[in-house]
């Protein structure tokens, strides 16, 4: 009898022994996910994936971005980074995944997702990526600028940007459409976060602003993990679900960041 309750107590020992100097699982409340949006929009598209995220447990921050410049757009997003607790998940819509792309190289920084966006390499920017689309590619209806912003076409928002959004939500986001700087077209990355962070890619698979044989080649470019999805530019909005699902499993797949020394 004493002789088992040894051989009990040794096995007990031996297995909090060899769990006291394992890392503690990772939660979703160790991250913080930090949403970028692209051009003529503003945070507010992402209403949906932030609830979604909330309830799972994540913390989120929407960066509500100028889109006046890159540099300005990268800065502001830093700002959000900085003030996000514990690692963070880094997420681009459009022409956010340029900024990510920039701003990513943060050390808290711990994942990329790009969700129908632009992900550039070291010297491109939207204008040189949008230069010479495929033959037959959808022609996005920008309008000639306007004291160097842009914006989409009212009348032809809808179809093009947000084809599978409800009719009034796309109504409304062609009505509060937000001047998207030329200058901010032009910014190129220097050093893409894409080169050294694990990245995400989510192709929407019926967008008529960034061809989807582009993101898929941008995506493959930058060794993204890849999915693909029915859906429109606007894809965020019309399918928070398939989003949210793509940044969670890049928030538990990813790797904690180094310790701060």
């Amino acid at each position: 009898m004493v002789g088992a309750l040894k051989a009990v107590v040794g096995v007990a020992a031996l297995a909090l022994a060899s769990t006291a100097g394992a890392a503690p699982k990772a939660s979703p409340a160790d991250k913080t996910v930090v949403l970028v949006h692209g051009g003529f929009v503003d945070g507010s598209g992402w209403e949906g994936v932030h609830r979604i995220l909330v309830r799972d447990g994540y913390k989120v921050v929407v960066v509500q971005n100028p889109t006046t410049s890159l540099a300005d757009d990268v800065a502001v997003t830093k700002r959000a980074i900085a003030s996000a607790a514990g690692d963070v998940v880094l997420v681009g819509h459009s022409y956010g995944g340029v900024v990510i792309s920039e701003a990513g190289s943060d050390p808290k920084v711990t994942a990329l997702v790009y969700i129908a966006a632009f992900a550039p390499d070291k010297g491109e920017s939207v204008s040189s990526l949008i230069a010479n689309p495929p033959p037959g590619a959808a022609v996005p209806p920008i309008l000639p600028p306007v004291d160097g912003y842009l914006f989409l076409d009212k009348t032809k928002f809808a179809n093009a940007f947000a084809a599978d959004v409800a009719p009034q939500t796309a109504r409304f986001m062609a009505d509060s459409q937000v001047p998207w700087g030329v200058a901010a077209l032009e910014g190129a990355v220097s050093e893409p976060a894409w080169r050294k962070k694990p990245s995400w890619y989510l192709v929407a698979t019926d967008d008529r602003m960034i061809p989807p044989p582009a993101q898929r080649a941008m995506a493959e470019r930058a060794g993204a993990t890849k999915e693909e999805v029915p859906g429109s530019h606007a894809v965020y909005v019309a399918n928070p679900a398939s989003v949210a699902a793509l940044i969670e499993k890049a928030a538990r797949s990813a790797p904690g960041a180094a310790p701060a020394r």
